[in-house]
């Protein structure tokens, strides 16, 4: 053989070898305008990926001995923030987020400010808080009725502070003790229990299963601040203009109704499921009325909710909630997408022990004419062939419309085959999967097993006020940084497939694709300008 005919033999072997991928599918391509545009813009992106792998990510420092592209997050935050790629990765338009829990959405500091702002929210402690304690103990949270009796003490850091006592978080945290850091040391302690650190993730709790005790812990602390009217409300908007700067046009926020009421702005704990609802659609619709009238129409095109709560329930309790989805998708039905079990799922109740309730369901909301589909978690987890991996199965049997996470998915090539041929899309969410570690590093993440094998895949942030990763351009990066396969067209193609595989109705998925297909021509202009320059 030539050496002529080789590299001819070479690029054919290579070229059949992508050829599942969507981005080498012109059905895909085809959809992201003139070619020489497209592939010119790919091409800047490329370089300068290629230019700070050498400038950036092989300059070893003292605090990141050990530096390389797609490596651990929370330590090269920093890093990825400085870099010129990442600006242009903030600046694409990313379409829909689909996979991302609404209660940790918006950046700690955020909800700690919020709160601080209502009279009502009270703090406590399971002991007094000193230097011992302050490392080891989390705070409590919780909005009381106006008329609730003052407390005795100044702060939970008071010499005579009795462990669960409640003090006003405005003056536990002016009183907080000076030796711990007065103010700041109180915000410190707070916003320290709703994120995972770098020691945390990669020393401390350095397993997945390890990995969700603070995991845990830091939903508990949020809940406290977050399950009250005001600062609900508050959160949610924020949530939807973050996203909206970041790219993010649509979302689906799982929503955890877990604790059934929340607490109204007069204390009292019955705030229900549906004004919880009323509510989110009522913040959907003011968001979408500003954006329009700053004439940024085509940045937001709206979101959904997902129904949550735990896999750990009992029958009884499951049927309840399916219940409840059901009719708040009767009450709302262009707000209710589709319903989900979710928690840690090396530790929960497999989907197949629930089978009899979830069908049950599913005959419920056909008799009544509704399209409520599952859209479930399964595959978060490292088994191979145990009951937990064995979800997989029965979520693809169920039916469900998308898989949260999937990453044992790549041992289960029938499977992969499945969802490629039923358009069963993956939500995939890659800081996520790499803190709570089930990836060491991007470059070991299975994503790019997905995509070689034809899967649609949505990048999602999956908790981002816990991991740090707000938005989508954290978990772009990274993925963009890992594979020399992946360019700017991956991220095209996946944007704009995103809202695609949403629960848009499909008129609302034409206007949210036409929308999204101009500020791709935008953002291609504006980088090729900026380099031709």
């Amino acid at each position: 053989m030539s050496l002529a005919s080789y590299q001819t033999a070479r690029q054919a072997l290579i070229t059949e070898d992508r050829s599942l991928r969507l981005d080498s599918q012109s059905q895909y391509l085809d959809p992201l305008g003139p070619t020489e545009s497209v592939q010119k813009a790919d091409a800047i992106v490329r370089k300068i990926r290629a230019t700070e792998a050498e400038s950036v990510w092989s300059k070893e420092t003292e605090r990141i001995p050990h530096i390389f592209p797609g490596m651990e997050f929370l330590t090269a935050k920093e890093t990825i923030q400085s870099t010129e790629l990442f600006k242009w990765v903030r600046k694409l338009p990313k379409g829909a987020l689909l996979h991302a829990h609404m209660d940790a959405t918006c950046d700690a500091e955020f909800l700690l400010r919020t709160a601080l702002e209502e009279p009502q929210m009270h703090v406590r402690a399971s002991v007094r808080i000193d230097r011992e304690t302050v490392g080891s103990t989390l705070p409590g949270f919780r909005a009381m009725p106006v008329d609730f009796p003052a407390s005795p003490y100044q702060s939970v850091t008071s010499p005579d502070y009795e462990g669960d006592a409640w003090i006003k978080i405005s003056s536990a945290r002016d009183d907080f003790s000076t030796e711990l850091g007065g103010a700041e040391g109180f915000d410190k302690w707070v916003i320290a229990a709703m994120r995972i650190d770098p020691e945390e993730a990669y020393v401390k709790y350095n397993t997945s299963k390890k990995i969700w005790t603070k995991f845990g812990s830091a939903f508990i602390v949020a809940w406290g601040l977050l399950e009250f009217e005001p600062t609900f409300r508050k959160y949610v908007r924020q949530f939807l203009l973050t996203s909206i700067e970041d790219g993010i046009s649509y979302v689906e926020m799982r929503t955890s109704f877990f604790n059934k009421t929340i607490i109204r702005s007069d204390g009292a704990n019955d705030f229900s499921t549906a004004e919880q609802v009323k509510l989110i659609g009522e913040v959907i619709e003011e968001v979408r009325e500003e954006i329009n009238s700053q004439g940024r129409g085509d940045e937001f095109v709206g979101a959904k909710i997902i129904y949550i709560t735990i896999r750990s329930l009992s029958f009884e309790e499951l049927e309840w909630y399916l219940n409840d989805c059901l009719s708040l998708k009767q009450q709302f039905p262009d707000l209710i997408a589709g319903f989900d079990l979710v928690g840690q799922e090396d530790t929960g109740v497999p989907l197949l022990d629930y089978l009899p309730k979830l069908l049950e369901f599913q005959d419920k909301c056909r008799e009544a004419g509704l399209s409520i589909p599952f859209i479930f978690h399964a595959g978060e987890t490292l088994g191979d062939g145990d009951r937990i991996d064995d979800n997989l199965y029965d979520a693809i049997l169920l039916g469900t419309r998308r898989i949260g996470h999937g990453v044992s998915l790549v041992k289960h090539p029938h499977l992969m085959k499945l969802c490629r041929e039923r358009k069963i899309a993956i939500e995939v969410c890659p800081i996520s999967n790499e803190i709570l570690r089930f990836t060491s590093s991007m470059p070991a993440h299975p994503l790019p097993v997905m995509l070689n094998h034809g899967l649609t895949v949505a990048l999602s942030s999956d908790d981002p006020a816990v991991f740090g990763n707000l938005g989508l351009s954290y978990d772009y990066f990274q993925v963009l940084v890992s594979s020399e396969v992946t360019g700017l067209i991956t991220l095209g193609v996946l944007a704009r497939e995103s809202l695609l595989i949403s629960e848009l109705e499909k008129e609302q998925k034409e206007q949210a694709v036409a929308k999204w297909d101009r500020r791709w021509q935008a953002f291609l202009k504006e980088i090729i300008q900026a380099y031709e320059q």
